[in-house]
């Protein structure tokens, strides 16, 4: 029965009538924080280790206010979420501290009370004061402190090395060098966020540097992989076995492309057949 049936038959409002949706959302939710400020309900669960502190986050985030179908906040339109660190790019308190609940992979809906959020003061013209938020966050990925700090130092590595001009051609030599190794490295911890995309983008400028590098190949060969451009994986992972022959991780990786490439030829095969099994039985019912 609804609130105005019941006040119409003088039955008085429920206790869940005259609760706001936030605060019956709220009793099933887990209370993080131990003050009941950050509330979390997990919508689809993760996988692995949970977010180390000081660690860089690649999440998708919405945030919306009571009685708002629409976000007031939101990255999920951009393509590809930038790397955020904690403690230095995330603002709200209660975000971080919602992470750090979080595994890879994991879906979560958030309560944060003001205090944990925009505080009295709100945030006009958007934000009013005392305003209790709800956040929908998935955790794509994220790197510990260490790795972190190296993914960071390294950006600014390269961004260094690109600036830098140089008229001796020793010190050209050694410049290139370092960019190589930075190159690499950034090559790595894409593959790692698993954003093979721009872990071959990185690996082919190393490859412009030093393009016998066993390393830069087997980068390129394993970003293929993932991205299911097979012969291309082939081509890379086979030049980088001409340079090491006996190098156990790129005889690995040849064997899990062939394992891949053939399970891709028989999903092909029987997808074939499915397609054309119907006009060769019409055409052998057709000759009797």
């Amino acid at each position: 029965m609804s609130v105005f049936s019941r006040l119409r038959n003088g039955i008085p409002p429920s206790r869940d009538d005259c609760q706001s949706p936030y605060e019956r959302l709220s009793q099933r939710m887990l209370d993080i924080s131990g003050d009941r400020g950050v509330l979390k309900n997990v919508i689809r669960e993760g996988a692995g280790d949970p977010v180390t502190p000081d660690a860089s986050v690649l999440v998708k985030y919405s945030g919306y206010l009571e009685h708002m179908d629409k976000p007031f906040d939101s990255n999920c339109f951009r393509k590809t979420p930038r790397l955020m660190k904690l403690g230095e790019d995330i603002t709200l308190c209660g975000m971080e501290l919602g992470l750090l609940s979080m595994r890879k992979g994991e879906l979560a809906r958030f309560l944060f009370r003001p205090t944990y959020a925009y505080g009295t003061l709100g945030c006009p013209p958007l934000i009013p004061p005392n305003a209790t938020v709800l956040f929908e966050i998935e955790l794509l990925d994220f790197l510990d402190s260490a790795e972190s700090d190296k993914f960071c130092a390294l950006s600014a590595a390269l961004k260094l090395l690109h600036r830098r001009r140089l008229v001796l051609s020793e010190e050209q030599h050694l410049v290139e060098a370092a960019k190589l190794l930075v190159l690499l490295n950034l090559s790595f911890v894409y593959l790692k966020l698993d954003r093979p995309a721009m872990a071959l983008r990185y690996g082919e400028q190393a490859l412009l540097i030093d393009q016998r590098n066993a390393k830069a190949l087997f980068r390129c060969g394993q970003a293929c992989l993932l991205l299911t451009e097979y012969e291309q994986a082939r081509d890379f992972l086979v030049r980088a076995q001409k340079e090491q022959p006996c190098n156990q991780d790129i005889n690995k990786e040849l064997k899990k492309l062939s394992s891949y490439y053939k399970n891709y030829m028989d999903r092909e095969r029987e997808m074939y057949h499915r397609m054309f099994a119907p006009c060769e039985k019409g055409s052998s019912v057709g000759r009797n």
